[in-house]
């Protein structure tokens, strides 16, 4: 991993996100399988005709150990992009995790994979491979438009899209506001409700 995908991989979803001004979170409804999934690296693209999911393969041949790979599958729930026995594939060659804007298949075996998956849920169908699909080529996602090799960072709270050009910068940004609300939280709480009171009274005498 690159020194900024280590930092990103340190750094929650929320303070990137203040740091980006919130301009570029996915959807809340694309949310990760489990809980403890954690995901920060470069985007694979895929844009997917509605209902397949052919070019997923050849994504998964194109990505390097540690790329995510980020699916615009149009938000279709019938059919999923992958099921279990992809995704072992993807993760056998060093995919870090996949992002979807659609849904996945298998969810128990893929569980047990523990790949970090974030989409919109799972469904039984498979997806068709009829062709049609691209790779690397910019996409629309939970709201954002996502290029090929953008940063992806995602937690149990959501999904983060960085623009590659300001990947440093946020890292800077968001290590700051991780500080700021440490020091907070110290100040806050240092003295139990004598303290909390104090703070509620400073921040809401800045309102005025």
């Amino acid at each position: 991993m690159t020194k900024v995908e280590v930092s990103f991989k340190h750094l929650p979803t929320t303070a990137v996100s203040d740091a980006t001004g919130g301009h570029t979170n996915l959807r809340s409804d694309i949310k990760p399988l489990a809980d403890h999934f954690k995901i920060a690296g470069r985007a694979v693209t895929v844009r997917l005709p509605d209902g397949e999911n052919g070019a997923v393969l050849e994504a998964i041949r194109a990505a390097s150990e540690g790329d995510i790979l980020v699916i615009d599958a149009k938000g279709n729930k019938n059919r999923a992009v992958a099921g279990d026995f992809v995704l072992s594939l993807a993760k056998g060659i060093g995919v870090q995790g996949f992002v979807v804007d659609g849904v996945i298949r298998d969810i128990a075996a893929i569980r047990e994979l523990d790949f970090p998956v974030f989409s919109l849920g799972t469904t039984v169908a498979a997806g068709n491979k009829n062709g049609g699909g691209k790779v690397n080529v910019p996409i629309a996602i939970g709201g954002v438009t996502v290029r090929p090799g953008d940063y992806i960072i995602g937690d149990v709270d959501g999904v983060v899209v960085v623009p590659q050009e300001d990947a440093e910068h946020i890292v800077a940004a968001a290590e700051v506001k991780v500080k700021k609300d440490e020091i907070r939280a110290q100040e806050a709480h240092v003295n139990g409700k004598e303290s909390i009171i104090a703070y509620l009274d400073k921040v809401l005498a800045s309102f005025s």
